[in-house]
């Protein structure tokens, strides 16, 4: 495992704050266990390198960020909104 500077430096805070023991998820692409996209599946002999890590103190664990990920899991390609519409009787459809 890599750690880019940013990575370790935050590592190295969250020690010192006292949340080292706490559980470690880690975000990365869907498509691998690597960090990389383009390595699909469960490849062998890579280094995963870890760019950014947080606190998710609510949920009791740490987030290490890897490769070009968000952080947002869940949404769609297109937004919701793209299926919201009003009538010319301002009837709404298209909610949940």
């Amino acid at each position: 495992m890599v750690f880019e500077p940013r990575a370790a430096k935050e590592i190295a805070k969250l020690e010192k704050l006292g949340f080292g023991a706490m559980p470690v998820c880690m975000a990365k692409t869907q498509y691998s266990f690597s960090d990389n996209a383009q390595l699909k599946g469960a490849p062998r002999g890579f280094d995963i390198t870890v760019k950014q890590v947080k606190v998710s103190a609510g949920a009791g664990f740490i987030v290490a960020l890897t490769g070009e990920i968000m952080t947002m899991p869940g949404l769609g390609k297109a937004p919701s909104a793209h299926k919201i519409d009003v009538d010319e009787n301002g009837v709404i459809s298209g909610l949940f």
